[in-house]
C-alpha cells in the first residue's frame, strides 16, 4: 500500500490556497479568488496554513526574494504556481493540484543539498560586500536561488500574518537610516543595535538569520527590546507591493516608515480599478454606469479584505460574491437585497465596531491638509467610520448602475478624485506612518485595510514619471 500517495491525494482533495498578488495582478487575484470559492477550496492567510501557493500577476523581480522566503515557509507537501493572466487561472489550479498529489513531484521539489562548502557566514559577508557595490552587484534572482535572503524574514508577533519582508535593497536602506537616528541619540544600547543589520558581531550568525533586539526607552520611560520589523510586501489581504518598516516595542509600533523604493523599481502597470477613468481620459466614450459599477466592486473588495483582517471570513465571502457579480454585469435588482443584508449585518455589528473604533482617526481637516479625497475624507473619523462610509457609497453606486450618461471627469474614482499626476492612493499611503505611530501591531493591519491604497496607481504614476525623465 502506497501510504504516502494516499496521504497526498487526501491533502489534494480540498487544498488550502494562499493567494499573493503582484503589482498589476488585481484581475488575476479576483479570478483566482472566484475559482477557489467555486471549488470550495478554503483560502489560507498564512504560509503555515497553506498547501498551495498561487502567485497572481506579472513577474516582479524586486519581489522575488520575498516570494522565495514565503515559499520556504510553506510546509510540505506543497506546490506553487505563478499565474500571469486571468485566463490561465483554471489550468493553473488543476496543474498545481496535480503536483500536490504527485509523490514524484513532491520528492523533486525537496530542497537540494548545498554545494558550496564555504562557511555560511563567509558567503553572507561576500554577498553583503557585493550588494554594497564593493564586489559587484548580484541579481536578486541569484540571491533568491542561493536561499540567503530567506533567513531574514521576521514573523509577525501581533497576529501571525507576516509572511515576507521587503527586498534586500529596502532592508539596506532602512539600516542606513537607522544609523543616522541612533548616532544622534548616543545610546549605547542603540550602538549595539547598529550592527545587527550585518547579521551579528564578528561574523557570528544570528539565530534563524534574525537580528537581535536592541533596547531603548518606550513612551512610558521603560527600557524594552526594540525590534525592526518589515510589514509586507506579501501579506494576505494587503496592498500588493506595499512595505512598511516598523520599530516595535512589545506589540506597540514606536515608529513607522514607508519603503518607497519598490514603487519605483516596479515595471509599468495599469490599475484594474481605475480603468474606466483611464479610458475616459484617453478619449474613449465611457458610461457613468460602467464607472460606478467598477467603483462599487472596488469598495466591496476593500470591505472584504478588511473583514478578513478583522477575522470575519463569512461576511468577507459575501462581500466578494457581490463584488464578482458586479464585475459580471449583474443588474441592480439582483444585487439590492443581498447588499442590504450585508450592509445591515456589517454596519450594525457591535463587535466589529468595538474592535475598530478609535483606530486610525483621519478628520476631514486632516484629510484636506493631506490631499486625501474620497470615502476616507468623507468618513471624517476612524476605521469604523470608514467601513460604514464604504457601505453607504456602495448602496448609492448600485442604485446608479443603469446610468447611461457619459462619465464626468469629476466623477470620483474608488479611492478619490482621479488625477494621473497625483493619484488618490498616494495621499492615503502618505498618511500611514503617522496613523500607525503608537498603535498595536494588530490595529496597524486594520488601519491599512481601512484605507486600502491601490499601489498599482502609484506604480503607474512612477513609471510615467520615469518615462518623462
Amino acid at each position: 500500500m502506497d501510504l504516502t500517495g494516499t496521504m497526498l491525494h487526501a491533502a489534494a482533495a480540498r487544498p488550502r490556497v494562499l493567494v499573493v498578488s503582484m503589482p498589476g495582478g488585481a484581475a488575476v487575484r479576483l479570478a483566482a479568488e472566484r475559482q477557489l470559492r467555486l471549488r470550495d477550496w478554503p483560502p489560507a492567510t498564512t504560509p503555515a496554513q497553506a498547501d498551495l501557493l498561487l502567485v497572481a500577476g506579472p513577474l516582479c523581480p524586486y519581489l522575488n526574494p520575498a516570494l522565495e522566503r514565503l515559499w520556504q515557509n510553506l510546509p510540505a507537501p506543497r506546490a506553487r504556481a505563478h499565474v500571469r493572466t486571468a485566463d490561465e487561472v483554471l489550468a493553473a489550479l488543476d496543474a498545481v493540484r496535480a503536483r500536490l498529489a504527485s509523490t514524484a513531484a513532491q520528492r523533486d521539489q525537496e530542497t537540494p543539498a548545498e554545494t558550496d562548502s564555504r562557511p555560511r557566514h563567509d558567503r553572507r559577508h561576500e554577498q553583503s560586500a557585493e550588494q554594497d557595490g564593493t564586489g559587484g552587484h548580484t541579481s536578486q534572482e541569484k540571491a533568491a536561488r542561493d536561499g540567503e535572503h530567506g533567513e531574514e524574514s521576521v514573523p509577525d508577533r501581533g497576529n501571525g500574518r507576516y509572511i515576507g519582508s521587503g527586498s534586500d535593497h529596502s532592508s539596506r536602506k532602512r539600516h542606513h537610516g537607522s544609523h543616522g537616528r541612533e548616532e544622534k541619540k548616543g545610546d549605547g544600547g542603540d550602538a549595539h543595535e547598529d550592527h545587527q543589520g550585518h547579521g551579528g558581531h564578528g561574523g557570528i550568525e544570528m539565530p534563524g538569520g534574525l537580528p537581535m533586539a536592541g533596547q531603548g526607552e518606550d513612551r512610558d520611560g521603560l527600557t524594552l527590546d526594540r525590534l525592526h520589523v518589515p510589514l509586507g510586501p506579501l501579506l494576505s489581504d494587503w496592498p500588493a507591493g506595499l512595505t512598511l518598516r516598523l520599530v516595535l516595542q512589545g506589540d506597540v509600533v514606536q515608529a513607522a516608515d514607508l519603503d518607497e523604493e519598490p514603487l519605483f523599481a516596479s515595471r509599468p502597470v495599469e490599475s484594474f480599478w481605475v480603468q474606466p477613468w483611464l479610458r475616459s481620459a484617453a478619449g474613449e466614450a465611457v458610461g457613468s454606469g460602467e464607472a460606478v459599477r467598477r467603483r462599487a466592486a472596488a469598495r466591496l473588495d476593500s470591505l472584504g479584505r478588511l473583514l478578513m483582517v478583522a477575522g470575519w471570513p463569512a461576511e468577507a465571502m459575501k462581500a466578494h460574491r457581490l463584488r464578482d457579480d458586479l464585475l459580471d454585469g449583474a443588474p441592480a435588482a439582483a444585487l439590492a437585497s443581498r447588499l442590504e443584508r450585508l450592509a445591515r449585518r456589517v454596519g450594525r455589528s457591535r463587535t466589529l465596531f468595538w474592535l475598530t473604533r478609535g483606530l486610525g482617526v483621519v478628520t476631514a481637516r486632516d484629510a484636506r491638509a493631506a490631499g486625501v479625497s474620497g470615502p476616507a475624507a468623507r468618513a471624517d473619523g476612524d476605521v469604523a467610520a470608514r467601513y460604514r462610509r464604504w457601505l453607504t457609497d456602495i448602496r448609492h453606486d448600485v442604485a446608479r448602475l443603469d446610468d447611461s450618461s457619459a462619465l464626468d471627469p469629476a466623477e470620483e474614482s474608488p479611492r478619490g478624485r482621479w488625477d494621473a499626476r497625483q493619484p488618490p492612493s498616494a495621499a492615503l499611503v502618505a498618511l500611514l506612518p503617522h496613523l500607525l505611530d503608537g498603535t498595536e501591531l494588530a490595529a496597524a493591519r486594520l488601519i491599512v485595510a481601512s484605507l486600502d491604497p491601490d499601489m498599482d496607481e502609484l506604480a503607474a504614476h512612477s513609471s510615467e514619471g520615469a518615462a518623462r525623465g
